[in-house]
């Protein structure tokens, strides 16, 4: 008898999760909220006719460098990458700029006195990626495949991004490295704040940081099409209330938040003290993003910029590093860092003709309830002076806008929970993807390697769910 099993969420993690099930032979059906698959990489018009933003992920190193995408056969179904001249620019004031080259060798030679530095930091993982990935993206407490190459990147990952920058001569590479570390959502003097900035530098010499052509919906199409090919199934409108009144089944993977999952009737099918643990999983800082239609591109004063799909704005090390701080503290900081992509330099199916888009966002303390407009366009006209009189228009996500339209991004926060050590290592607990009802998992980004476009949340909970079973 055919084994059956049902997917709450139609996010990366869920439709990975989906697609290993039904590679195994398992009937699945996937069920989703919104009438758009994707979760946070969907694709959609937020602003003026003709004109597609990315609601939420729209640069992928994540997906291109994801151990299990890489095993599947997206390009059939129409996912192409486009990869900018550069991956990063961080312009600084008076109108310099830094930018992170995608090969590393010319990225050496751009950060000059720091070019060894940068070598030594990040070149004995670049050709490594693939064999570090495989660890990196699994359970932390799983015993490794390339343990010594591990060792070697955790004994960066885990240490402060205030100590690395000392790593560096210029004040241009040490705000480089900045803007790359406060990825992680953490204030840069905490331990374990290097690891995500690491990630993304070696992954923009190894991978590269791409966007999708189109849109990272055409991720999560090529995705669903793939799991469709498999004869499973996402069911579009169809939230899930409650897991007691899903049809039968020998699996089910949720695809949400540790809340979500009391709410949708896991107080009735979980044990006590399992739901006290999920009760202490804490949220991360949340964010404050811009979606802006544009009538010309974004009028640099740094003409550098152009050339790259990322912009990080906050100036200094110093700077950035308050931002941070202040965001842990509660508060969001009157110059806050801020993200930008500028997706149509690079993919003009996104826009009319002569037209553009770009998104921004700043991090803010979780479930803000202020307003970060002016904060963040401040800091984008100083760096773009003249910005302002492009705006066409903009759709304001806030922290509970963000939660309107995916209700995985509680307070805003992306990353699926607080990512500092302990919740690195014990991802929503110490059970990982598993509860302590055996018929029934988590598979979103609160569990390990955690936010994020990837699927290695759906991939690994999945095949733990099918050793269980078997």
């Amino acid at each position: 008898m055919q084994r059956t099993a049902n997917i709450i969420g139609a996010g990366s993690n869920g439709l990975a999760a989906a697609i290993v099930l039904a590679q195994a032979g398992v009937r699945v059906t996937v069920w989703e909220a919104n009438s758009t698959a994707g979760g946070a990489a969907r694709t959609l018009p937020l602003t003026l006719p003709g004109f597609q933003h990315d609601f939420g992920s729209a640069v992928l190193p994540m997906a291109i460098g994801s151990p299990f995408f890489l095993q599947l056969p997206l390009h059939k179904y129409g996912l192409e990458w486009i990869h900018a001249p550069a991956p990063l620019a961080h312009p600084l004031d008076g109108g310099e700029c830094v930018t992170l080259e995608h090969d590393l060798d010319n990225a050496c030679a751009a950060l000059g006195e720091d070019g060894r530095a940068w070598q030594r930091f990040v070149g004995p993982f670049v050709q490594r990626w693939p064999q570090l990935a495989r660890d990196v993206m699994r359970p932390v407490l799983q015993v490794p495949r390339s343990p010594f190459l591990l060792a070697r990147f955790g004994l960066r990952a885990l240490l402060p991004a205030s100590w690395i920058a000392r790593r560096f001569r210029s004040e241009r590479t040490r705000a480089l490295w900045a803007g790359i570390a406060a990825h992680s959502f953490l204030p840069l003097d905490a331990w374990g704040s290097s690891a995500a900035g690491l990630v993304l530098a070696i992954q923009a010499h190894g991978v590269g940081w791409p966007l999708a052509r189109g849109g990272t919906q055409a991720l999560t199409n090529a995705l669903v099409a793939h799991l469709e090919s498999l004869g499973g199934e996402v069911r579009l409108n169809s939230p899930v209330k409650d897991l007691r009144e899903l049809p039968q089944a020998d699996l089910t993977l949720c695809d949400v938040t540790p809340r979500q999952l009391l709410q949708m009737g896991g107080e009735h099918l979980l044990s006590d003290g399992y739901k006290s643990r999920l009760r202490k999983f804490r949220p991360g800082p949340g964010t404050f993003k811009l979606d802006y239609a544009l009538s010309a591109p974004v009028p640099w004063g740094a003409p550098e910029c152009a050339r790259a799909l990322t912009v990080h704005l906050g100036g200094t090390f110093a700077q950035i590093a308050e931002s941070e701080a202040a965001m842990t503290q509660g508060r969001m900081s009157e110059r806050p860092f801020v993200l930008l992509v500028q997706p149509t330099l690079f993919d003009s199916t996104r826009a009319p003709e002569g037209k553009h888009i770009a998104w921004a966002y700043c991090h803010v303390p979780h479930g803000f309830t202020g307003d970060a407009t002016d904060a963040i366009e401040s800091q984008i006209e100083r760096f773009a002076p003249g910005f302002r009189a492009t705006v066409l228009a903009r759709n304001v996500l806030s922290p509970a806008g963000l939660a309107r339209q995916d209700a995985n991004l509680e307070g805003g926060d992306i990353m699926g929970g607080a990512m500092d050590l302990p919740q690195i290592l014990f991802r929503p607990t110490a059970r990982g993807y598993a509860t302590s009802n055996p018929k029934l998992w988590l598979c979103g980004a609160s569990t390990p390697p955690g936010g994020g476009v990837h699927g290695m949340c759906g991939y690994n909970a999945a095949r733990m769910a099918l050793h269980s079973m078997r």
